[in-house]
Parts: C-alpha cells; structure tokens; sequence
C-alpha cells in the first residue's frame, strides 16, 4: 500500500466517524506537500504500517500506554487545578498501548526533521541524547509532572515571556478565514459568557490543523 493509497482509506475511516469538512482536508494535503516535517505531524496512519518494518530491530519492544501521534511540536504549556504552569505533551488523540520505542523513534525523526527545515536549533545528535536522557528522567520520578514554578524557571520565563508579547499571536488571528455556516446558539452563548467585559464582538475565524485524525489540537477554532 502506497501513501496515496492509504491517505484515501483513512480520510474514508475517519469520514466514517466524524464530519470531516472537504476544504480542510485539501489544506492538509497541501502543507504535506511542502516538506517532510508536516508531512509526518499529518500522516501517523502511514507511520504505524511502515515503521515496524524500518525500525524492526526495536519495533518488538515492551509495550506500555504510549503517546503515539508523538512529534516535538505535540509539546505545550497548560494551567492544573492549582494554577500551576505545566510543561508537558499536549496531544493523546492517538495515545494506546504500543512498543514504548514508538515514542522516542518518532520524537526522534521529528526532532530531525525540524533541525534540517530549521525550526529547531540544536545539533541531530544533542536533540536525540536530549529526548533519550528526558525519557528516562520521567521514568526515574515516576511520571511525575514538569512544574515550571517549582524547578524549571527558565523555561517558565520562556513561556510567560511568550505571553507578554502578543503581537505574534494576533497577526496569526487577524490572518485567519471567516467561518462559514453558523455555530449553535449553546456554543454562542458559551464564548460570548466568558468574553471580558470589554469585548464588542464575536469574530469566528478558523485554522485547519495540519494534524490529519479528525483533532484541533492547535488554534482550530478561534
């Protein structure tokens, strides 16, 4: 089975159990055609037919509940019940019990795909110690959560510096498509309760996700 092939069997599945929306779907295929590191953040179904057959060396591994859909821009921050800034994976859309070298293989490929498109400053080799020694670390402290507040402060002013800068975020928002049809009056009426005071309107806007399984893990709805 080729890639055209099996993109067409999955967009079958997946139109099977949820509604896909045509125009999202060709805006997938084409950032999959700009360059490899896209291509493999939308193709996870090809991924999990071939890489037992590439990497059968460490494919027969132990299994344990893995992320799957695993790449290095499935990272983010998030508040918990305490307010707490958390650093963590961000996406489990395709999370199930596989070989826990799934994983790292993958989070490898991406980190290498993304140095070679220059998204990512580090060295190949540094990037795979770096997610090897971070692999065993967690499983030293027994999963344990990545508190920015408590012992990562550089990365917590990394983040909170990202968010003082606004400028970024809304050209990305200003540059968004209008949504066509209309949302339920339940979701208006939800977005418009939690809208500051001083807001006038509602624009909806929307970004399709490169991801190819039917989730909006990035700013899908805006």
């Amino acid at each position: 089975m080729n890639i055209v092939k099996a993109t067409r069997k999955f967009e079958e599945w997946l139109n099977l159990r949820t509604h896909v929306i045509n125009e999202d779907i060709k805006f997938k295929h084409q950032e999959m055609a700009c360059a490899a590191f896209p291509f493999l953040r939308a193709t996870f179904y090809r991924w999990v037919q071939i890489w037992p057959e590439i990497c059968d060396e460490v494919a027969n591994a132990p299994r344990v509940i893995g992320v799957g859909d695993l790449h290095v821009e499935n990272f983010g921050t998030w508040r918990d019940a305490e307010g707490r800034l958390i650093w963590g994976v961000n996406d489990f859309d395709e999370a199930a019990a596989m070989p826990y070298t799934n994983d790292l293989v993958r989070l490898a490929t991406s980190a290498l795909l993304a140095i070679e498109e220059g998204k990512l400053a580090l060295k190949g080799k540094a990037a795979c110690e770096a997610i090897l020694e971070g692999y065993e670390s967690a499983l030293e402290a027994q999963g344990e959560a990545f508190v920015l507040e408590e012992k990562h402060s550089w990365l917590r002013d990394l983040a909170n510096g990202g968010l003082r800068d606004p400028t970024h975020f809304w050209k990305k928002m200003d540059d968004l498509k209008p949504v066509r049809g209309e949302i339920s009056v339940s979701a208006r009426d939800a977005l418009e309760h939690h809208l500051p005071s001083r807001a006038k309107s509602l624009k909806r806007r929307t970004n399709p996700p490169i991801h190819l399984a039917g989730s909006t893990t990035e700013e899908s709805d805006k």
